[in-house]
């Protein structure tokens, strides 16, 4: 008896383990799905990072909290006063909204995002963001330090966007990167999109570092293959790194090289020459 009684309690053991697991998982799926309500009359607009570093051409994304500690649903409008031809969006769940309904103590995750001018000069910009309610205006004073522009131009020393090629041959395009930014620029990659079986090589291939304001000449080596059909073709060059990128198009004029011109107006010469031949012969018969 006391062999069967201590098997049965062993065994128990774990049926009661499995029981509370059970109950366990179920109690955090419930506070997963409805969140901790929070009515303790003190409404906040708070945000992880109150102050954010980036160039001009970057988002300036801020991580905030909106919380209703009231015992009322309230919905909370967002408004902003930003520096001219600045742009801010909220975003809700990855949705774009201007207000919010929040139930009484609940809580909602806010992601603000702002962009600023391509103009802008370096420094520290306040950006007063307010989540305004009928019973309450909440704020929310975030900084945007704008540490300057990245900015790329790709071109030729004379500006010219056209060049002429012979069938068959290689032609050398004299190109300027100029950092056009304020910030520096590391590894500038060099592309090219060019018409079926044409060949283009670079000198230098990348460019590891350029200052703002200084400018690098760039040699593209094309090749065009043999029996190109003469006509205009385009190409498009293209400078990129990380942070910025500038493509030139070109207008590619192809001709055919002077000795297959001879050699056209000499096979057409021949060919009317044994035709007035053929005449001759054979027409009065």
């Amino acid at each position: 008896m006391l062999t069967n009684f201590s098997l049965s309690h062993h065994l128990s053991i774990p049926k009661a383990l499995l029981f509370f697991l059970v109950i366990f998982v179920f109690s955090l799926t419930v506070r997963a799905q409805n969140p901790v309500i929070n009515i303790d009359g003190k409404s906040s607009f708070t945000a992880k990072l109150l102050n954010i570093e980036g160039a001009t051409s970057e988002t300036f994304r801020y991580n905030a909290t909106l919380h209703n500690g009231s015992a009322k649903a309230a919905v909370f409008e967002f408004k902003t006063n930003l520096p001219i031809g600045w742009m801010i969006s909220y975003k809700v769940d990855g949705s774009q909204v201007t207000s919010l309904n929040l139930d009484p103590g609940a809580s909602r995750d806010v992601a603000v995002e702002v962009n600023a001018t391509a103009s802008t000069s370096p420094g520290k910009y306040s950006l007063p963001v307010k989540a305004m309610s009928n019973a309450d205006t909440l704020s929310l004073n975030l900084e945007a330090v704008v540490k300057g522009s990245y900015g790329l131009t790709l071109s030729t020393p004379s500006g010219k966007l056209s060049e002429e090629l012979t069938s068959g041959s290689h032609k050398e395009i004299h190109l300027d990167i100029k950092n056009s930014g304020t910030l520096r620029l590391n590894d500038i990659d060099l592309s090219a999109q060019l018409p079926a079986s044409w060949e283009a090589t670079f000198e230098p291939a990348k460019i590891k570092q350029l200052e703002p304001g200084k400018s690098m000449a760039v040699t593209a080596k094309i090749k065009v293959p043999d029996k190109t059909i003469a006509g205009d073709y385009a190409a498009t060059f293209t400078a990129t790194n990380s942070n910025a990128n500038s493509p030139a198009a070109f207008r590619m004029v192809v001709t055919t090289s002077l000795l297959s011109g001879w050699i056209g107006i000499l096979v057409i010469l021949l060919a009317v020459t044994l035709v007035y031949y053929l005449i001759r012969k054979y027409g009065r018969r």
